[in-house]
């Protein structure tokens, strides 16, 4: 549920995107076979590669950089040669508090959340399958698909540097797909359902994960459909499973979370912005390409705006005015932060916006979640 289960906090949400492609189009993947072999970062392909090669990358790890990055799995992190942190950096733990974000939401949301040891046990195992086990099972996925490209644009990252070789990669990937699996199961046995729900989603957001990454279907290569492929794994599944495992996930919510999604679709083509050259150069459909920075820029703060503004209408319409009131509150910094920020330059202020804004956003997921327990 990975996908299911990685709300948005100052995290980015597209993480999953920061393996984007940026050169001109290279061969297939090598098949998933499991022999052991390692990526070999080729000397010279063709003169584009060249090119290519002479601006990537620009933050290649030095055996200054951080080891807490390289924990974390983002930028800036130190060539490691410790496995067990090369797998954990795989997982891409900085996306994981958004899915956890998303299971409190849900729970709050079934209303038969109690502080007790056994609902506080469940939480924890819930946020375990939706953070480390499903998360990792898809930033690790995605590597794993993006691993030619990063062998020309990124040759330091785990897999075409070597550091981990293609089998221990598919092993893992299998681990933490199985084990997100089989707690998903637990939890349908522990919250005494007839019918394994958690289970279930657990299943459709790993398809979704797969089916984001890996071709032919591929959806990050198109703007729409990857970018909401995103919003509702970080906000719509984990939500679900929260709900479904306290309480009965009804279609109201389903259609509610299905509309809060557009909003982490919006959060999401923040992050498509820097990387609209190598998008453009392999034909990749980002929403910043298809439709120029300016405008995309607009449809970016629209999605986000406008879908807050119309579940605020529906908590009005619903009788509840006080949590209307509340998200609006929560709305007006973010459109003001996106004025100061985004909408002056996307490039440069990405990080001083989200890091701004967002947490108005996450904030107003909690009220709408507890809005409609009651």
């Amino acid at each position: 549920m990975a996908s299911l289960l990685n709300t948005v906090s100052s995290i980015r949400l597209s993480n999953a995107k920061t393996n984007r492609l940026r050169t001109r189009t290279v061969p297939p993947p090598i098949s998933l076979s499991l022999a052991r072999r390692r990526l070999t970062v080729r000397a010279t392909e063709t003169d584009a590669n060249e090119a290519i090669k002479a601006e990537a990358p620009d933050k290649a790890p030095v055996a200054s950089g951080s080891s807490f990055n390289q924990l974390l799995g983002i930028k800036g992190a130190k060539q490691e040669t410790d496995k067990w942190k090369i797998r954990l950096q795989l997982t891409k733990p900085v996306t994981w508090p958004p899915l956890v974000w998303g299971v409190v939401c849900g729970a709050a949301a079934s209303g038969n959340f109690h502080w007790t040891l056994d609902d506080v046990a469940k939480s924890i195992v819930c946020m375990l399958m939706s953070g480390p086990c499903l998360t990792g099972y898809t930033q690790t996925l995605n590597d794993w698909y993006d691993r030619e490209i990063d062998a020309i644009n990124e040759p330091y990252r785990p897999i075409p540097s070597g550091a981990i070789s293609e089998n221990e990669v598919i092993t893992q990937i299998w681990v933490l797909l199985l084990g997100g699996l089989g707690l998903a199961g637990l939890l349908d046995v522990w919250a005494g359902h007839d019918f394994p729900t958690i289970f279930y989603l657990a299943i459709g957001g790993s398809l979704l994960s797969y089916i984001y990454s890996a071709p032919p279907l591929k959806l990050k290569q198109n703007g729409w459909l990857g970018n909401f492929a995103l919003g509702a794994s970080y906000i719509s599944l984990p939500w679900w499973a929260g709900q479904a495992l306290f309480g009965t996930l009804t279609p109201d919510i389903i259609v509610l979370t299905l509309l809060y999604s557009i909003a982490g679709l919006g959060i999401a083509i923040v992050n498509d912005f820097k990387s609209v050259e190598g998008d453009r150069a392999l034909g990749l459909q980002s929403l910043p390409v298809a439709f120029g920075s300016e405008t995309a820029k607009w449809i970016c703060v629209g999605a986000i705006d406008v879908t807050q503004l119309s579940v605020a209408g529906y908590l009005l319409g619903a009788g509840k005015p006080f949590y209307a009131l509340a998200l609006l509150g929560l709305i007006l910094p973010q459109v003001f932060f996106q004025f100061k920020y985004f909408l002056k330059d996307p490039v440069k202020y990405d990080v001083k916006y989200q890091a701004s804004a967002q947490p108005f956003l996450i904030l107003g997921l909690l009220v709408t979640a507890l809005a409609t327990s009651h």
